[in-house]
């Protein structure tokens, strides 16, 4: 399939880009926005990808512009650990990427049979693990809070019988559980919001993506922007909710934030945007992929970072629990 920078013009229009200007693609996937930006201006860019499997196409693009595009395979929530220079723009998009998702191998969709995978990188505990290994509250938490799926409960119930008599190990596999347990009725598949659940626990997804708000606040340059582009309400409320409380909008953000804490924060970031940015419709017609997307960006002062906020992150097992329950 096609691949799709979702939101580019949107993307470009908000960065407003400058040649010289030095910019990073947190999320490189298939290097959608980076070849936009160096084909756009004169510019800068340094790619960051956690998944090995980018490097063909950042070949391609280092041939291209030379000295102009960079690499580094790390999670983006690192950017801030790996020794760069201060930057213009900071660009996230939150979504698998279509050459993750249409490669039956890496696990990460139903429509096509493979083994239940869903890692973005090649270590680490897989989607099978979580379904074969798990125990049911865990399960019905994890489907409940990250999939937002009603029917967590008969969900987790049914993987938790079927495992006993089989091995779970490949996508259809789990498809077929949840579409006989649940049903089958309009076009989304029953399967849908178990396997953004999964997806998102097997990558700490929203700690990924809070720590590398908080990392890219610490690499922008004052005036530099931020630019998230999300595909789910989880994301986009995190999201949402960092920027407000960095542009020091605390009262609209959380009712347990104590209110001491009100009167120490320094505006790290002036919201570029109040209402959140859609794709056009034409650009939905054409790749229907972006039509849940929603563009936020803002713009960084020359405060201080303060330091992370666990308030803003849900209350479910992480990553270093699992590892101890598997």
């Amino acid at each position: 399939m096609k691949h799709y920078p979702v939101m580019l013009p949107e993307v470009i229009a908000a960065m407003d880009l400058k040649d010289r200007g030095l910019y990073i693609d947190s999320t490189f996937g298939n290097g959608g926005y980076s070849e936009a930006f160096l084909s756009s201006k004169r510019c800068n860019v340094i790619g960051l990808d956690r998944d090995p499997n980018v490097h063909k196409r950042v070949k391609e693009l280092q041939v291209k512009y030379s000295n102009r595009f960079s690499f580094i395979e790390t999670k983006f929530s690192e950017m801030d650990r790996i020794d760069l220079p201060m930057v213009d723009a900071v660009v996230m998009d939150i979504g698998v990427s279509s050459m993750q998702i249409d490669r039956a191998e890496r696990g990460f969709s139903f429509m096509r049979s493979g083994p239940l995978d869903m890692r973005m990188s090649s270590t680490g505990a897989t989607a099978a693990d979580a379904v074969n290994l798990l125990s049911y509250d865990n399960l019905v938490r994890i489907f409940k809070v990250y999939g937002e799926e009603k029917y967590s409960r008969k969900a987790a119930d049914a993987i938790i019988k079927s495992r006993q008599n089989k091995y779970i190990e490949t996508t259809a596999d789990l498809a077929s559980i949840i579409e006989k347990t649940l049903g089958r009725s309009g076009k989304i598949h029953p399967a849908t919001r178990i396997f953004q659940a999964l997806r998102i626990f097997i990558n700490d997804e929203l700690g990924e993506l809070y720590k590398g708000l908080c990392a890219a606040e610490r690499v922008l340059k004052p005036g530099g922007k931020l630019l998230v582009v999300t595909f789910h309400s989880l994301e986009d409320r995190l999201v949402k909710s960092f920027l407000r409380r960095r542009s020091g909008s605390m009262a609209s953000v959380s009712r347990y934030v104590p209110e001491q804490q009100k009167d120490d924060i320094e505006q790290t970031f002036i919201d570029g945007k109040r209402s959140v940015i859609k794709p056009q419709k034409n650009e939905i017609k054409e790749n229907p992929r972006s039509r849940s997307a929603k563009l936020r960006y803002a713009i960084r002062t020359d405060k201080v970072s303060f330091n992370a906020d666990d308030q803003l992150l849900p209350d479910v097992i992480g990553l270093e629990q699992m590892e101890k329950l598997l």
